[in-house]
């Protein structure tokens, strides 16, 4: 068995930190040049077409971002067993700009060589952590990192999310969340050079019963945050109350009752950021300082 490095706990569901692995710097401390990748090994789990939600944001509200990039690379943090999800993430982005290189990135060697076979134009998988350690010493202009974080301590956030975003490329940008095992449901944190400024929720409609269902799929900041008195349940809770209202759209089908219940959260003074174009997705995107902890 693996023994654990001081400071970093077991991922939950029994995942082992790889004798490679170094903790996280405690608070998002500098960190130290070379060594071990930064983080722990993961469970891994992954499906085809699983991240096609937050591949879909970053394509869209956010692929201004790549098209004004110096050069327009991604980074996929994490991406498991398999780097279908990755391959996934380079076809999605090329159609923005046809030279988008994206580089998977994993902790696990027996993973970064499972991926190879996938590699090619525009697509590299190379190991290492939290670090992002892009061959060149490139900076990227996106980084996803899901279903990462969920397996770590809370305590641990803040540090990985530092570490991240001090690798951006000017005007560059982190997406760090969860989702289901199919990608029906999904949550992410967009997090800036500052810190993070939003919260994106992102649902399949078909078969909802209440918008808060999402919350067992909460990034990790949020996770054991939605409870009463936290922004976060307040925030679902308000999105639940506009969807019950709604409830008489629902003949005219659930998008149209989603699409009210988000204009009524607007109203009402939530800081919502996107518009009726990605309400119809099922989406919803709120200042992160409505529902930080």
């Amino acid at each position: 068995m693996t023994r654990r490095p001081p400071g970093v706990p077991a991922p939950s569901g029994g995942g082992q930190v790889p004798a490679g692995g170094r903790p996280l710097p405690p608070g998002g401390r500098p960190v130290p040049p070379g060594g071990r990748p930064l983080g722990a090994l993961t469970r891994g789990t992954t499906n085809p077409n699983r991240l096609r939600r937050v591949d879909r944001w970053l394509a869209g509200p956010q692929a201004h971002r790549v098209r004004r990039a110096d050069d327009p690379l991604a980074v996929d943090l994490g991406y498991g067993a398999s780097g279908v999800t990755t391959a996934e993430l380079r076809d999605r982005l090329r159609r923005v700009r046809p030279d988008v290189d994206v580089v998977g990135i994993e902790i696990d060697p027996q993973r970064v060589a499972a991926a190879q076979p996938l590699a090619g134009p525009g697509l590299a998988f190379v190991r290492g952590g939290f670090e992002l350690p892009v061959p060149g010493g490139r900076r990227p202009v996106l980084v996803r990192a899901f279903n990462v974080l969920r397996q770590y301590a809370e305590d641990e956030v803040p540090g990985a999310w530092a570490v991240m975003t001090s690798r951006l490329a000017p005007g560059g940008l982190v997406v760090e969340g969860t989702c289901d095992e199919v990608g029906r449901r999904a949550t992410w944190v967009a997090l800036e050079v500052g810190g993070p400024v939003s919260l994106t929720v992102s649902l399949r409609l078909a078969g909802l019963d209440r918008p808060s269902d999402v919350a067992e799929r909460l990034p990790k900041a949020l996770i054991h945050r939605n409870v009463p008195g936290q922004r976060v349940h307040t925030f679902l809770s308000a999105l639940d109350d506009a969807w019950a209202r709604q409830a008489p759209l629902a003949a005219l089908g659930a998008r149209q009752r989603w699409t009210a219940s988000v204009a009524a959260l607007d109203s009402a003074g939530w800081p919502v950021l996107d518009r009726a174009a990605r309400w119809r997705l099922g989406e919803v995107t709120v200042a992160w300082d409505a529902v930080r902890p």
